[in-house]
């Protein structure tokens, strides 16, 4: 029994002796614990922006205007003269909601000519649209019972027979990208891109470690010194099969009947881009941390939340400023939303500047710094060693 307990013992003396086990086992969990709960705090959404066209400008729709400023779900992000445009104005904004007041709203009210209020619901994302519809839906049932009370009391009705009268105007809802209604066709698409971020990053993890554990990164500098050479070396392979994965992600839309019609080449710029950004992470984290198992288990903390914070499922705008940063340093947040404009939403190419920035950005620092570190290495190596000869790389 001694023994047994010495054995113990020892594992724990093991396990707060190494540092990446004790931080992983750890600190992950308050990590997630505090990143997640951050994420969900609020439980609800609330200050989703909408847009409204007010083509009637009178007091009434001033009035409908201010009770939807009221509704603590919602807020007006813009007022447009028409729907002239009002497509792109929302995409910029985010706005899952475009609510039409048409002309002569208030005259077809008092002449009992039921106008109709068109609502348009952008149901890209079902949590965000549905929750925006919903609260027009309240602002305009409560205005219609207050209209229609206030008419026929001035008749000399009484309330309790007038709230049971005639409807003073309809409204229209107009739901708009509707494939994702499916929910295969909204979740299977984000999954596997970030299925496809995660194997890069963990092959990727291993392409500097490996030498440098292994003992064959002099090896490798005796074929090829110049230090972006030996990123293309690492990188490309993993390019080349990105484009087999990209292809078996389209046979599966094929096969279950989720057929993506969107601007090609846009989106295969936009890959290349992903992929470079997911690649730059991947061989910095490699290069800086030169064991296997350290530079995969810190990318596999990068990567688990990634679906997550990346504001597919959940808006980015209802978390925490400093979880909007960190999900902003992350690839698939800006892929998946450069997927949802051209394949869901179906946008015009210009609204994926933003995103398609954001990822050179991404590759760009990554990627330079990965050259800086690797060509300080190169150097202190070749003074450590001399100039090492040309040498067969291991298998």
């Amino acid at each position: 029994m001694k023994r047994f307990l010495s054995l113990i013992g020892r594992e724990f003396r093991l396990f707060f002796n190494n540092n990446v086990l004790r931080l992983l086992f750890i600190g992950a969990p308050i990590l997630y614990g505090i990143l997640i709960g951050s994420v969900y705090q609020k439980g609800k959404i609330t200050d989703l922006p909408i847009i409204v066209v007010d083509e009637d400008r009178s007091p009434m729709s001033s009035k409908l205007i201010e009770m939807l400023e009221e509704n603590e779900t919602i807020y007006i992000a813009e007022i447009l003269p028409s729907l002239v445009n009002s497509k792109n104005i929302a995409t910029e904004y985010e706005a899952t909601t475009v609510v039409r007041i048409p002309k002569n709203f208030a005259a077809d009210i008092q002449q009992a000519r039921l106008p109709e209020l068109a609502v348009f619901v952008d149901a890209s994302n079902t949590l965000t649209s549905n929750t925006a519809m919903m609260a027009v839906n309240v602002v305009a049932a409560t205005m219609k019972a207050g209209v229609q009370i206030e008419s026929q009391m001035k008749k000399g009705v009484p309330k309790y027979v007038a709230e049971q009268q005639y409807e003073p105007f309809k409204t229209t809802f107009i739901k708009q990208n509707i494939k994702s209604g499916n929910y295969l066709y909204f979740m299977m698409p984000g999954v596997l891109l970030t299925v496809f971020q995660q194997v890069l990053l963990l092959g990727l993890a291993l392409s500097f470690a490996s030498e440098f554990e292994n003992g064959t990164f002099s090896e490798l500098v005796s074929r090829v010194s110049n230090p972006i050479s030996l990123i293309l070396v690492k990188i490309i392979p993993y390019m080349l099969m990105s484009v087999g994965i990209i292809l078996m992600y389209w046979g599966f839309s094929a096969y279950y009947k989720m057929p993506l019609e969107g601007d090609i080449p846009a989106f295969a710029w936009s890959t290349l881009l992903f992929i470079l950004a997911v690649c730059g992470i991947g061989v910095l984290v490699s290069v800086v941390l030169p064991n296997q198992l350290k530079a995969t288990e810190v990318l596999m903390v990068v990567a688990t939340p990634s679906f997550i914070l990346s504001g597919f499922t959940w808006p980015l705008s209802q978390m925490p400023t400093w979880v909007q940063w960190v999900a902003d340093v992350i690839p698939l947040t800006h892929y998946l939303k450069i997927f949802r404009y051209l394949y869901i939403e179906r946008v015009d190419t210009y609204h994926i500047a933003e995103p398609v920035t954001a990822l050179s950005v991404i590759a760009a620092i990554t990627l330079s710094l990965t050259v800086i570190i690797l060509y300080y290495k190169i150097r202190k190596m070749k003074k450590k060693t001399g100039k090492p000869k040309k040498e067969k790389l291991k298998a």
